[in-house]
């Protein structure tokens, strides 16, 4: 496919966000050529996904030169950090959107073997082989709403070298017998590696300042962010709403005065019963539930808890929340929402460029080419408005 125009909807985004950008921070509206080549960016995102100047030159049939999209991605002042924030203005207007819920998560992309100038690559472990390959971290929030999944946010993670390093000698000299007195002491975290908590917690941060009128109803996270520090930040953070994320089955709870794992206690003491709740959209699912306000040993305090398991499934996930006045169906209603964030993810790999191949090198080149995909998924969700 060829292209010689941006496409007509694409345009009118441009246009509204060039005007969204003046008005929010004046002066820093686009210029001419840069709403030509943003334009010129996201339609050939559409048509080649992909981040890469190479195939968007050969759309143009060569009217786009490789030297001239790169300079003005590099060196145009294009107020980058706002351009993202504009288009999420400009979508919870559309929508007409006040509330909604926060979903963190995480998605790993595998890059090429040679990465010297990919912005915090690091050797992940590849769910498909099971061996290991160079890739990237992105933490993304997202806004969930009763009509959209939007993202609003996004940083780059990556370990700390010198603690990976540390954690791999340690294990192994902890195999080989050595006592911990005798190992290396564990080296302070470096602020430029911030870990994925603290990242999450920066993003709320952010969007709270971006968008303070928008009322959070609630935050969702995985079992990696089921830590006290994290949930009593988030929901401190979003103005006292409900924070859900999961706890291990070895974690411990404290049941009349005797501590024992959360497994446990729903499979002998505390059994589930079979319940319909009823998904966004309509569609009912059963599932098996049980709960209870429990105090979580490593929380110090009580927390609603809930085992949660889907038809066909096996095994129990527990769930964990903060403010203990919802109801369970509450709950496990605000979870379902997480779906949503599987959908995003797996279009947005798929289909909108950043996913399949992008090349740009540096911090900034993979900053920048994410807020181009990112705002490729905004201009898509504003024309199916």
């Amino acid at each position: 496919m060829l292209m010689n125009a941006p496409a007509t909807f694409i345009q009118s985004y441009i246009d509204d966000l060039n005007d969204a950008l003046n008005q929010l921070k004046p002066g820093a509206a686009l210029t001419r050529i840069q709403a030509a080549w943003l334009g010129t960016c996201l339609t050939c995102i559409l048509l080649m996904n992909s981040v890469c100047w190479a195939k968007f030159e050969r759309a143009s049939l060569g009217d786009c030169k490789v030297a001239a999209l790169s300079w003005v991605f590099r060196k145009a002042s294009i107020p980058w950090d706002w351009l993202l924030r504009v288009s999420v203005v400009l979508i919870l207007k559309r929508y007409g959107i006040t509330e909604g819920v926060l979903a963190f998560d995480e998605s790993d992309r595998a890059r090429s073997k040679s990465t010297k100038r990919i912005y915090k690559v690091y050797k992940q472990k590849h769910k498909g082989s099971g061996g290991y390959v160079n890739g990237q971290t992105i933490v993304l929030l997202l806004l969930v709403t009763s009509s959209i999944t939007v993202p609003v946010g996004f940083f780059f993670y990556m370990p700390g070298p010198a603690l990976k390093q540390w954690d791999k000698e340690d294990k192994r000299l902890k195999k080989s017998g050595i006592a911990k007195k005798d190992r290396p002491i564990k080296p302070e975290r470096d602020s430029a590696y911030p870990t994925k908590t603290e990242i999450a917690l920066g993003l709320l941060k952010e969007f709270k300042v971006a968008h303070s009128l928008i009322k959070i109803k609630g935050v969702l996270a995985d079992a990696l962010y089921g830590e006290k520090a994290f949930m009593d930040e988030a929901a401190k953070e979003s103005g006292g709403s409900q924070v859900i994320s999961q706890l291990r089955k070895n974690q411990n709870i404290e049941y009349r005065g005797r501590i024992r794992s959360v497994e446990s206690y729903f499979n002998s003491i505390n059994k589930g019963i079979d319940q319909i709740i009823r998904v966004r959209g309509g569609k009912e699912i059963k599932v098996t539930v049980s709960s209870a306000r429990l105090k979580v040993s490593s929380h110090s305090k009580k927390r609603f808890v809930i085992a949660l398991k889907y038809d066909g499934e096996n095994d129990y996930r527990y769930l964990v929340a903060t403010d203990l006045t919802w109801r369970t169906q509450d709950i496990i209603q605000a979870y379902t929402l997480r779906w949503l964030i599987e959908v995003f993810f797996e279009d947005w790999k798929l289909y909108e460029g950043w996913g399949r191949e992008a090349k740009q090198l540096d911090e900034e080149g993979s900053s920048r080419g994410l807020i181009l995909s990112l705002l490729f998924d905004h201009c898509l969700l504003l024309y199916h408005k």
